[in-house]
C-alpha cells in the first residue's frame, strides 16, 4: 500500500516518510483556494477528497484567500455549487485581512473604500468607518482601502483621482493584496496590485498590502484557529504569495502544483516549500495510506508530474 502511494506522489521512500511525519505533526492547516481546489468554476481532482478528509478527522482548517471581492456566505455558496460543504467559519479573506489590520492600527478609523461593498461591509464589521466621496472630500480619512474592482462604477479615474489627493493630504493607502493579476478561468486579468499602481505613482506614497505574502494574515488565521506555528501547515500554489507567507510567519508549507507556480518555478525563489506536492488530493492519500487522486500539470488525476518532499525549512 505504501508503495502504491509513492507510485501515485512520486515520492522516493525517503521523501514518503519525511512527508507523512509532518503532516502528522499538524493538526491545523490553511488552505488556499483558488488552484489548490479549484480553476474559477472547475474543482481540481483530489479537492472534495481532501476536504471530506479533513472533516472526518476533525482537522482544524482556514480557507484563506486573498480575494477581497466575495464575502464568507458568497464562498460557501461557491464552494456548494462545486460539491463541496463548508462553513462561513471556515473563511479568512484578504478584506477579513484588512479589517483587522485596521482596528488595530486605530480603532474607530475612517476609511474611504474602493472596492466590492463586502469590503466595506467587513471593514465596518470590526468598527471602522466607512465614508463615501463627499464625507471624504469634507475631511481626510485616516485611510484609502482599495481591493478588487472589476466594475467601472466602482474604479474609475474620480475615485483614482480622489485617493490620489486622500493620500497626499495623509490618508495611509491600505490594499487587500498585491496579486497585479488574478486568474478569472482561463484568462489573468488585472489584480488589487494593479489598481493600486496608479495611486501609488501619482501620490508619491506606497502602498500596505494586508494580504499574502503578508505573514500578518497567517498570524491572524492562526489566532482564529487557536492553533500556533510549529501545529500548523500553510498550503498553496504560489511561491510568491503562499509559500512566502508561511515561511515568514515561520509556518511549515506545502507547494501543489495544480495552479500557478509549475515545478521548474521553484528555483527563482531564494526560500523553499516544506513539501512539494502534485496537488491536496495527495495529502489525504498520504495520511490515510490509501491511494488518492492527484491534480497534476494536466489537471487529471493520476500519477503526480515530478513532485518531491523537499528539506524542511526551518522556522
Amino acid at each position: 500500500r505504501a508503495s502504491a502511494i509513492r507510485n501515485t506522489c512520486n515520492l522516493s521512500v525517503a521523501d514518503m516518510e519525511f512527508t507523512r511525519d509532518l503532516l502528522r505533526s499538524k493538526d491545523s492547516m490553511i488552505i488556499d483556494c483558488d488552484g489548490v481546489l479549484y480553476h474559477g468554476d472547475r474543482l481540481l481532482p483530489g479537492a472534495k477528497a481532501f476536504v471530506e478528509f479533513l472533516e472526518r478527522t476533525n482537522k482544524r482548517y482556514l480557507f484563506l484567500t486573498n480575494s477581497s471581492d466575495k464575502s464568507a456566505r458568497k464562498l460557501v455558496e461557491k464552494f456548494a455549487k462545486l460539491g463541496l460543504k463548508t462553513d462561513e467559519s471556515n473563511f479568512y479573506t484578504s478584506a477579513m485581512s484588512a479589517a483587522t489590520f485596521l482596528k488595530r492600527q486605530k480603532r474607530g478609523a475612517r476609511a474611504y473604500v474602493i472596492g466590492q461593498p463586502c469590503l466595506a461591509q467587513e471593514l465596518e464589521a470590526e468598527g471602522t468607518i466607512v465614508v463615501d466621496k463627499d464625507a471624504a472630500e469634507m475631511s481626510t480619512p485616516d485611510f484609502v482601502v482599495v481591493g478588487e474592482s472589476a466594475s467601472p462604477d466602482l474604479y474609475n479615474f474620480s475615485h483614482i483621482e480622489l485617493a490620489v489627493k486622500l493620500v497626499r493630504r495623509g490618508a495611509r493607502l491600505i490594499g487587500t493584496n498585491e496579486d497585479v493579476a488574478d486568474r478569472i478561468g482561463a484568462e489573468m486579468l488585472p489584480g488589487t496590485g494593479s489598481l493600486t499602481l496608479p495611486i501609488e505613482a501619482a501620490s508619491g506614497f506606497p502602498c500596505y498590502y494586508v494580504g499574502k505574502p503578508n505573514p500578518l494574515m497567517v498570524s491572524s488565521a492562526l489566532a482564529r484557529l487557536k492553533s500556533n506555528r510549529e501545529r500548523a501547515i500553510v498550503i498553496g500554489d504560489r511561491m510568491n504569495t503562499d509559500v512566502k507567507a508561511g515561511v515568514e510567519a515561520g509556518v511549515d508549507t506545502i507547494l501543489v502544483l495544480s495552479g500557478v507556480t509549475g515545478e521548474g518555478d521553484i528555483q527563482r525563489f531564494a526560500y523553499r516549500p516544506s513539501i512539494v506536492l502534485s496537488g491536496v488530493g495527495d495529502i489525504a492519500a498520504i495520511l490515510s495510506e490509501t491511494v488518492g487522486p492527484s491534480a497534476g500539470s494536466n489537471g487529471q488525476s493520476g500519477p503526480a508530474a515530478g513532485a518531491s518532499a523537499q528539506p524542511k525549512v526551518p522556522a
